[in-house]
């Protein structure tokens, strides 16, 4: 496994912000990492990163452990953390370089600089200082400074915070271009990032793992016991008739004669027959998908 986590805990002083969460993600694998703000999000990541120890646990990277060999691990990750810290005094090409030399790469260092500023598209800004770009532009310098020492686990936090449409568009297809041949965890609260980018999603929430998702379809039908239908009849229908139809939960209008039902099992047919039984015709009937937004509320709340 690319990572590797078993009963990780971390505290704050008295407050526990990691509760003994478990999860694995293999070679290959671009995770979404989702959560509501405060959920313990960066906190694992900083952790996987070999910046912040922990208490209790197992962390491990391509197999070996964080906690006794941090140097190592931290040579198979390439990091970018949510507050993307440059030098914005340095051109785009001169912080890169820095950064390969930090890495050891000697020689190497000069290719492997070019390779990546034509990778991430910066080719038409590498002559300017870091200040001078635009936000879009320096997530572009931070996913090049991650990429540098050719990591086998890309891990991203809060990669596209802040960024217009275009610029969402084109780090989104970056980043899912980089994900082809390594491992990506990539940490966000907005559940259009994970249908854009991801392949699964594992939910936190108050420092607990609430839901693992290795196929996203299957987020909408989160709870099978729970059916959302909307349906339009031809004569309005009151309240009290409603209760006639078995499984009945919730109903919502809509507007005049549209009504949205929440049911306990499939119902359908229970509609046809009411709507035979109390003289009323259905115009049109539809069966509800949850939203991932939906889901998400249901699992955080």
């Amino acid at each position: 496994m690319s990572i590797s986590i078993t009963n990780l805990t971390k505290k704050y002083g008295e407050q526990t912000v990691l509760k003994d969460i478990n999860f694995e993600i293999g070679t290959g694998e671009v995770v979404g990492f989702l959560g509501p703000n405060g959920a313990g999000k960066t906190t694992t990541m900083k952790i996987l990163a070999g910046a912040l120890a922990y208490e209790h646990g197992s962390v491990k990277i391509c197999g070996v452990e964080v906690s006794t060999e941090s140097l190592k691990t931290k040579g198979l990750i390439g990091y970018l953390p949510e507050l993307n810290p440059l030098y914005l005094e340095m051109y785009v090409k001169e912080y890169l370089l820095f950064v390969a030399e930090t890495y050891g790469l000697g020689k190497e260092k000069h290719n492997r600089v070019n390779e990546l500023i034509d990778k991430v598209g910066l080719r038409p800004e590498f002559y300017k200082k870091i200040g001078q770009l635009s936000k879009g532009y320096r997530q572009r310098v931070g996913l090049a400074q991650a990429l540098i020492p050719n990591p086998k686990v890309l891990i991203l936090d809060e990669p596209t915070t802040g960024l217009d449409p275009n610029q969402l568009e084109e780090i989104r297809s970056l980043i899912r271009e980089i994900g082809k041949d390594r491992t990506v965890l990539l940490s966000t609260h907005i559940m259009q990032e994970i249908k854009a980018i991801c392949n699964r999603v594992i939910i936190i929430n108050k420092g607990e793992i609430v839901a693992d998702y290795s196929d996203l379809s299957k987020i909408k039908a989160f709870d099978e016991n729970i059916f959302h239908f909307e349906v339009e009849f031809l004569n309005e229908v009151s309240s009290k008739e409603f209760e006639k139809v078995n499984d009945v939960s919730s109903v919502n209008i809509l507007g005049e004669k549209h009504y949205t039902m929440i049911a306990t099992s499939d119902i359908r047919a229970d509609i046809f027959d009411f709507a035979v039984k109390t003289n009323n015709k259905i115009l049109t009937i539809k069966t509800i998908e949850r939203s991932m937004e939906e889901v998400f509320k249901g699992l955080t709340k």
